[in-house]
């Protein structure tokens, strides 16, 4: 029974559902935010070196660490592991050092990147999977 059908059989909402806390699922959900902050860290350096290359590839890598977790999960906290991971270490790249010494400067790619970055995890987090239909109460042919 997946939590859809769940959902519709206690007649309630998906936030009113009792969390999933398995020890695999928890795992799977650190990887990926671990996952997430290391995708965060290779854009972050792809995509100034190499600016109009670097830079799409900074946001397929992105998009494919997040949507490749929702597909893995099976759910949307799939996707919202890896895009924390990913903004906290980008939020923590941005800051400059006491030496004044910084990774980002400020040109339309890194822009561009921190924005982008933002928009492609929004836009996995939300998009709905496809779900399974319903399963029959009994099975046919019998």
């Amino acid at each position: 029974m997946t939590s859809n059908d769940r959902t519709r059989a206690q007649g309630g909402s998906a936030l009113a559902q009792p969390l999933d806390l398995r020890i695999g699922r928890i795992a799977a959900l650190v990887g990926l935010l671990v996952l997430g902050a290391l995708v965060g860290v290779a854009g972050a350096l792809a995509q100034g070196g190499w600016f109009p290359g670097g830079l799409l590839l900074a946001l397929l890598g992105a998009a494919g660490a997040f949507h490749g977790g929702a597909r893995l999960t099976g759910g949307r906290a799939g996707a919202v592991a890896p895009a924390a991971g990913w903004l906290v270490a980008v939020m923590l790249l941005t800051t400059s050092r006491p030496e004044g010494d910084f990774l980002f400067g400020a040109g339309l790619g890194s822009y561009l990147f921190l924005l982008g970055g933002m928009a492609v995890a929004v836009i996995c987090a939300t998009i709905g999977l496809p779900g399974q239909p319903p399963a029959p109460a009994a099975r046919l042919g019998k």
